[in-house]
């Protein structure tokens, strides 16, 4: 089966000679897909790992991000966020044996080329974007996305999950959020967020003015939720496809 898959593409991108990219691909299955796609998650490690131009992996699972309980995993849906070397790199990644695998088993698919704005923390203790960067403020007009990462502590897990939903719930009614899926490398306490926003002002605007959110900032300072954390900004270079029927 082929996926047509519709392409948003913005012509100026943010890059620094060679620097690093990432992406974040989807791919929806239905029916006896959502077995294979167990295989695929345990089988895809050894081809990733041997792609030139990646520095950084993980294959993902997903869930709807209201309160990553367990109970949120979503079985139709998976991802591989990737971050490369070089802009080619990546691109040439559409070919790889491990992407075509995953569009041959997927009834559709999203894809998404990010170049990072700002950053800060580890993943798997990995930096993999470097150290603490941050741009300057207008640099990047057009739509953005948000990667949050936490390794939550065991002991955290109630007060986390207790702590989420209202979030999530003032995330969804905030104008100008695009899209947001749960990710994460195990259903419990290896959780991420991503999102994609209309613009850098829409993200402040939810970030740093609404009171949930807020709220659980100091949370975290005060109780010590994460033995590990990162957060990304990214610009949005491109996007191709649909998840869940719609364009993104």
């Amino acid at each position: 089966m082929t996926l047509r898959l519709p392409v948003r593409q913005t012509n100026s991108v943010l890059t620094d000679g060679p620097g690093t990219v990432a992406s974040l691909h989807l791919f929806g299955v239905e029916g006896l897909g959502m077995m294979k796609a167990f295989t695929h998650m345990a089988l895809d490690r050894r081809g990733l790992a041997r792609t030139d131009g990646l520095v950084f992996w993980k294959l993902l699972g997903t869930g709807n991000g209201q309160t990553f309980r367990p109970q949120d995993a979503d079985p139709r849906l998976w991802g591989i966020f990737t971050v490369w070397r070089d802009v080619d790199s990546l691109r040439r990644f559409t070919e790889h044996p491990v992407v075509s695998g995953w569009s041959r088993l997927a009834t559709e698919a999203w894809s998404a080329e990010l170049h990072p704005i700002r950053w800060k923390g580890s993943w798997s203790g990995q930096s993999p974007f470097g150290e603490f960067h941050s741009r300057s403020k207008g640099e990047w007009d057009g739509r953005v996305a948000a990667l949050t990462r936490a390794r939550i502590k065991p002991s955290q897990w109630r007060a986390f999950w207790k702590a989420v939903p209202p979030v999530a719930a003032d995330a969804i009614a905030t104008p100008g959020l695009a899209f947001s899926v749960g990710i994460g490398e195990a259903p419990v306490g290896l959780q991420a967020t991503f999102s994609l926003w209309d613009s850098e002002a829409a993200i402040d605007q939810f970030a740093y003015r609404h009171s949930p959110h807020r709220q659980v900032i100091r949370q975290t300072h005060s109780t010590n939720w994460y033995s590990e954390e990162m957060f990304v900004r990214f610009a949005l270079a491109r996007s191709q496809g649909t998840v869940k029927g719609q364009t993104i």
